[in-house]
């Protein structure tokens, strides 16, 4: 996978021409000519600085949501080098300093994980949704789908083709991530009905040997399960796994460590414009 063409690919000449000021390089056609130096320049203090250094309106018109993204994820890499401890999400509103920040760093560390954390924010800033049509026993009728509903996704799996499938299990993993990451406050006080339903009535029949047995009690640890079960789900149906879905079965692996690091990058710094980003989402 090359990083630096992707991080290229899905950065604006708007974005380009902003870093190329901020670092002092010649202009974004520079940039768009070493993407190397784009993947540096986001790590670049000086880049942060000049975003998050002036008023908010002044950046959020003059950037896309995904070089932000990109930014704040390279700042809380560096920033979790030299820290000993972090604030952990334990309940609604309620944090406590835990030392174990190891297996955070480590994930950071990795480029492509870093690039799939703000490919994953970036896909919610804008949620499709619509409708397809479904047969049951009364005929034909369509029915509503948005990508925050995980319902709504489990309802395509009976009516799209096989290759399709597995994006949407991908889409239901990377949704449950998103939740639990950036919303845990909502998934513990309201989201979790939605996915035990699902848990019990499909994926717990496919491994009973998964069954949480606090699934009545422990809401983000459900939707953290049901993730892990839809990004194997998603893995199983492909084969394997190649490009995108390698990444992919490295976060199924680490999920609760990658559902850590974005509850500390969104407690630093996307909490307070977390509505600006996701208009969509509810806290």
């Amino acid at each position: 996978m090359d990083i630096a063409s992707r991080y290229l690919d899905q950065l604006t000449e708007q974005d380009l021409t902003f870093l190329a000021s901020a670092i002092g390089a010649q202009g974004a056609q520079f940039l768009g000519q070493h993407p190397n130096q784009v993947a540096q320049a986001l790590s670049d203090p000086r880049v942060f600085q000049r975003i998050f250094g002036e008023p908010r309106q002044a950046w959020l018109e003059r950037v896309s949501a995904f070089l932000v993204f990109a930014v704040i994820v390279h700042r809380v890499a560096q920033e979790l080098e030299e820290a000993t401890a972090v604030q952990e999400w334990v309940g609604p509103r309620q944090r406590l300093w835990v030392f174990d920040v190891e297996p955070l760093r480590q994930f950071l560390r990795d480029a492509a994980l870093r690039l799939f954390l703000v490919e994953l924010l970036g896909s919610y800033t804008h949620v499709h949704s619509g409708s397809v049509r479904v047969r049951d026993r009364r005929g034909w009728r369509r029915v509503p789908v948005s990508e925050l509903d995980p319902l709504h996704l489990v309802q395509l799996l009976d009516v799209v083709v096989e290759a399709e499938r597995i994006w949407v299990y991908r889409r239901l993993g990377d949704l449950a991530l998103f939740l639990t990451g950036v919303f845990p406050d909502f998934v513990a006080r309201a989201a979790g009905g939605a996915w035990r339903r699902w848990y019990r009535t499909r994926l717990a029949l496919a491994r009973p040997e998964t069954r949480l047995d606090r699934a009545d009690e422990d809401a983000l640890a459900l939707v953290e399960e049901t993730g892990r079960l839809s990004y194997a789900a998603a893995l199983k149906l492909a084969g394997t796994p190649v490009g995108e879905l390698s990444l992919v079965s490295e976060v199924l692996r680490r999920f609760s460590v990658a559902r850590r690091v974005l509850n500390v990058i969104v407690d630093r710094y996307i909490l307070p414009q977390r509505h600006w980003w996701f208009p969509f989402a509810r806290a």
